[in-house]
C-alpha cells in the first residue's frame, strides 16, 4: 500500500500507492483526495487506513486545500473546526504531527531538518514550481530555525519528463524560470520535468541530501494519474519527525524540553 522510509535522522517519509482502500471505481482503492468526486465517507476511511498503516493517529495528520500557488501555512496543530487553508505547503516544528500533500502527477516534496525539528510538505505542480513554492517552503522552514544544508529532501511519485508533454511555448516559458525543467517525451515532443526542476531549485538553495522516486505516475498502473485518467483518485505524501522520548514535550517547538 505504501512506501515508508525512516531516515537515519529520525525523519519519516511516506508515499502511498492506489491499493488497500475502500473506494469504488474509478477511484479504486486508496483515494485520499476529498475534492475529486469520491464518496466522502470512503475518503475518510481511506485516510484512517493510510494513517494507521503508518503508525499515525489520523487526527494528527494535517491536510491542505491545494491551489497551485506559492502560499505556505505554518502549522501548530490539527485545524479542528477552522477552515482548511488554501495553500500549497505546510511547515511545522511540532514533532509527531504529520503533514500531508495530495498528488496525481504533480511532484510531492517532503522536507525535514531534524536538528531544528522542522518538517514541510509541498505540492509542486508545474504552476506552483514556476511560482516558487519550493523556495517559499524552505524560507518558511528557516523562520523556524531550519538550515538548508541540514535539510533532507525526498520527492515522490510524479509524471516524469519523458511523459509530461506540453506545448513548445510552455516548455520554453517554464525552462526560462528553471532550465532543468526542459525535457522531451519518449516520442520526441516538448515536455517538462517538474521533479528535476524541484531538485534544481533545492540544490540552488543549498539543500544537498536529495532523493527522487523512480515512479512515473503516468506510466504506473499502481498510482493515480490525472493526465492519464482525468477522473481519478489522489495519492498522498506524509512527513513527520519521531516524537521525543518520555520526559520531553513532543509538542514543544524544535523538541524543547518541557518546563
Amino acid at each position: 500500500m505504501k512506501h515508508h522510509a525512516i531516515d537515519a535522522s529520525g525523519a519519516h517519509f511516506a508515499f502511498t500507492d492506489k491499493w488497500g482502500g475502500v473506494s469504488a471505481a474509478p477511484y479504486e482503492q486508496l483515494n485520499l483526495g476529498g475534492a475529486v468526486g469520491d464518496d466522502p465517507a470512503a475518503v475518510l476511511a481511506n485516510r484512517a487506513i493510510a494513517a494507521r498503516g503508518l503508525g499515525l493517529d489520523p487526527d494528527r495528520v494535517v491536510w491542505m486545500n491545494q491551489v497551485h500557488g506559492k502560499d505556505v501555512a505554518l502549522v501548530e496543530g490539527p485545524w479542528g473546526d477552522a477552515p482548511v487553508p488554501e495553500v500549497d505547503a505546510l511547515v511545522t516544528d511540532r514533532r509527531g504531527l504529520a503533514l500531508a500533500v495530495l498528488t496525481a502527477d504533480c511532484t510531492p516534496v517532503l522536507l525535514a531538518d531534524p536538528v531544528a525539528g522542522v518538517v514541510a510538505a509541498a505540492h509542486a505542480g508545474r504552476p506552483g514550481m514556476v511560482a516558487g513554492i519550493v523556495p517559499e517552503t524552505v524560507k518558511a522552514m528557516m523562520t523556524l530555525g531550519a538550515e538548508p544544508e541540514r535539510i533532507v529532501a525526498r520527492t515522490g511519485p510524479a509524471v516524469c519528463g519523458r511523459c509530461y508533454e506540453v506545448p513548445q511555448e510552455m516548455r520554453a516559458d517554464v525552462a526560462a524560470i528553471e532550465p532543468e525543467a526542459w525535457s522531451e517525451t519518449s516520442w520526441g515532443t516538448p515536455a517538462v520535468d517538474v521533479s528535476a526542476a524541484v531538485h534544481a531549485q533545492l540544490r540552488a538553495l543549498g539543500v544537498q541530501d536529495l532523493r527522487s522516486s523512480e515512479v512515473c505516475t503516468w506510466e504506473s498502473p499502481d498510482h493515480y494519474s490525472y493526465r492519464r485518467d482525468r477522473t481519478t483518485g489522489r495519492l498522498a505524501g506524509y512527513i513527520w519527525l519521531t516524537p521525543l522520548p518520555v520526559g520531553t514535550d513532543s509538542d514543544s517547538p524544535a523538541g524543547e524540553t518541557a518546563a
